[in-house]
C-alpha cells in the first residue's frame, strides 16, 4: 500500500469495520464491538473488480444478440432480443415501456461498465477523488435496476403457460443478460473506493513536500 499522510486513519493504523462501522486499530485483528475481521483495504480489490468487469463485457454481446424471450403459439414460434423488443414497443406506440426497457436494459449496463472502468483507472491515477467517490455510490445504487428485463421474463414464463395455445420460454440471451447484471453488481461491490483516496494522497505528496 502507498505511504499515506499522517492525517489519514490508515496511516495511524486504524481501520473501519465493514459490519458495524467502528474505527479500530487494525493490529487487533477483529472489531471489538461485533468481532468481525478488520483490515485496512479490501484485499485484491482491483483484481477482482477487473475480472468481474471483463467477464461482464464478454457476456454483454450475447446478452443483446441472442433471444431473451421465445414465444410459441398457434401462429408459430417467435423470438425477441432486447433491442427488437424495444423496437416493437416503440412501433406499437408504447413509448414509456420502450424507454424504460431501453434505459434499464441497454443504457444502464453500458454506463455502469464504463463507470467501473473509470473507477479502476482512478484508483491507480488518483483522479478527482470526491467526484469518483460520488460516481461509485451512484454506480452501486443504480445497477440493480438493470434486472427489469429478467423480472419481466420470469413473470411471463411463470404466468403465461396456456398449453398448446401459447407458451413463453426464456431465451439464451436472458441467461447472459442476468449474468451481466450480477457480474457488474459484484464488480461494484468488490471495488474499494478508499483506493482512490490513497492514490490521490500519494499523487499530492511530492507537490506538498516541495
Amino acid at each position: 500500500m502507498r505511504e499515506l499522510p499522517n492525517e489519514f486513519a490508515a496511516a495511524r493504523g486504524l481501520a473501519v469495520c465493514h459490519v458495524c462501522g467502528l474505527a479500530s486499530p487494525v493490529s487487533a485483528g477483529q472489531c471489538p464491538r461485533c468481532r468481525a475481521g478488520i483490515h485496512l483495504r479490501n484485499r485484491e480489490s482491483l483484481q477482482r473488480t477487473w475480472a468481474f468487469t471483463i467477464a461482464s463485457v464478454l457476456l454483454y454481446f450475447p446478452a443483446n444478440l441472442l433471444p431473451i424471450l421465445r414465444v410459441e403459439s398457434i401462429a408459430g414460434p417467435q423470438s425477441s432480443t432486447i433491442i427488437s423488443g424495444v423496437i416493437q414497443f416503440w412501433h406499437e406506440e408504447d413509448y414509456p415501456v420502450a424507454i424504460i426497457i431501453f434505459v434499464a436494459s441497454v443504457m444502464i449496463p453500458i454506463l455502469k461498465i464504463i463507470a467501473i472502468v473509470c473507477l479502476c483507472l482512478a484508483a491507480g491515477a488518483g483522479w478527482r477523488p470526491r467526484g469518483m467517490t460520488r460516481l461509485y455510490r451512484v454506480t452501486e445504487f443504480v445497477g440493480r435496476w438493470s434486472m427489469v428485463d429478467v423480472f419481466v421474463v420470469a413473470i411471463l414464463v411463470g404466468v403465461v403457460q396456456l398449453g398448446s395455445t401459447i407458451s413463453i420460454h426464456p431465451g439464451a440471451g436472458a441467461v447472459s443478460f442476468a449474468a451481466v447484471v450480477v457480474l457488474t453488481m459484484f464488480a461494484a461491490m468488490s471495488f474499494d473506493p478508499r483506493l482512490i483516496w490513497d492514490a490521490a494522497a500519494a499523487r499530492a505528496q511530492p507537490a506538498h513536500q516541495d
